[in-house]
């Protein structure tokens, strides 16, 4: 909602803007997804008489493939789209939060910054070859200056 100054009398009045129409929030709520998690217990003198818990999901299939969801039975997964939306994810061995595999062996966890040994290598592979460039072109200045 946008408020906008009116003709003749000075005032704000509100005006509608296009961007919150459900369309937008449906949209939204699909591409980014919405869990529900709750438990509700009941209990008398430290008894539990009645434990329900929900878990409830809404999200696009692309979205909930992407943060692990299950799908019901007959979803064929095995399809090209399908695996191309999955995306492989692993504990981390030092703060075990989930994340994706691809960045916990070649980059470092994005909850505590571990390293695995090929991030670790490539990192060193990286600043050697910097090192070699560097003294190359220093090298290369050197004879520039000479001639």
């Amino acid at each position: 909602m946008t408020v906008a100054r009116s003709g003749n009398s000075g005032g704000m009045e509100p005006q509608r803007s296009r961007e919150g129409t459900l369309m937008h929030v449906v949209e939204t709520l699909l591409d980014k997804g919405l869990v529900l998690n709750a438990d509700i217990m009941v209990s008398v003198a430290g008894v539990e008489l009645l434990g329900i818990r929900i878990r409830a999901a809404l999200a696009s299939f692309e979205t909930a493939a992407r943060y692990g969801l299950e799908f019901p039975a007959g979803t064929n997964t095995e399809t090209v789209a399908w695996q191309s939306a999955v995306e492989a994810k692993e504990t981390c061995p030092s703060c075990q939060k989930v994340s994706p595999v691809s960045q916990l062996l070649y980059e470092f966890c994005p909850w505590c910054g571990w390293q695995s040994a090929q991030a670790l290598r490539n990192a060193e592979h990286d600043t050697e070859e910097h090192q070699v460039e560097a003294s190359s072109e220093d090298r290369q200045e050197i004879r520039r200056e000479q001639s």
